[in-house]
């Protein structure tokens, strides 16, 4: 089995079809990215970009299987066999996004912010030299910290609770106190 990832809205439920639960197959008769199919993605987050709703979409991990399209504009798949295997808890999904980052480090995203970022909608994805990130109380910060080309370190943190609220942290957590604030 093949593993994925597919945001839902809640009650596993996509375009108005209700998917069947954690575990049970979900079967389709074919799979064409543009018409048909279970549709998911093999860079999570490619899936922001058709369920941007960070905080009211439901992000899995999938298996998937049968008669299998791939997309050339992103990492969208369409299948005719989709399984949901796990649900990501949100900090949990960015960490997901965080590692595929290091798997593929060349491949351009366009949910992630290169060197400084808010966050919009619950959430930001930095990756850089010396990323950095800012956000209001309950924000998700991902940070990759980049040196030659690689990722050598990663960090998830939520505002009010790890990091302070409206001012810019790095990837340990510090406070950034320069003009560019």
């Amino acid at each position: 089995m093949r593993l994925a990832y597919k945001a839902f809205e809640p009650g596993f439920v996509c375009r108005g079809v209700a998917f069947k639960p954690i575990g049970e197959k979900n079967v389709t008769e074919a799979a064409n990215c543009v018409k048909n199919g279970w549709h998911c993605a093999e860079d999570p987050a490619d899936c922001l970009r058709y369920y941007p709703n960070f905080k009211g979409s439901v992000y899995c991990i999938v298996g998937i299987g049968g008669d299998v399209d791939e997309d050339a504009v992103d990492s969208k798949i369409s299948c005719t066999e989709l399984t949901i295997l796990r649900v990501l808890e949100p900090a949990d999904y960015l960490l997901h996004i965080l590692l595929y980052m290091a798997r593929h480090p060349k491949k351009d995203c366009f949910a992630v912010k290169d060197g400084s970022g808010v966050a919009r909608n619950g959430y930001v994805v930095v990756r850089g030299k010396n990323p950095r990130a800012k956000g209001r109380g309950g924000d998700l910060f991902a940070m990759a910290r980049e040196e030659n080309g690689e990722v050598e370190q990663v960090a998830v943190w939520r505002v009010g609770e790890d990091v302070p609220e409206g001012v810019y942290v790095d990837i340990n957590g510090e406070e950034i106190c320069d003009e560019a604030n």
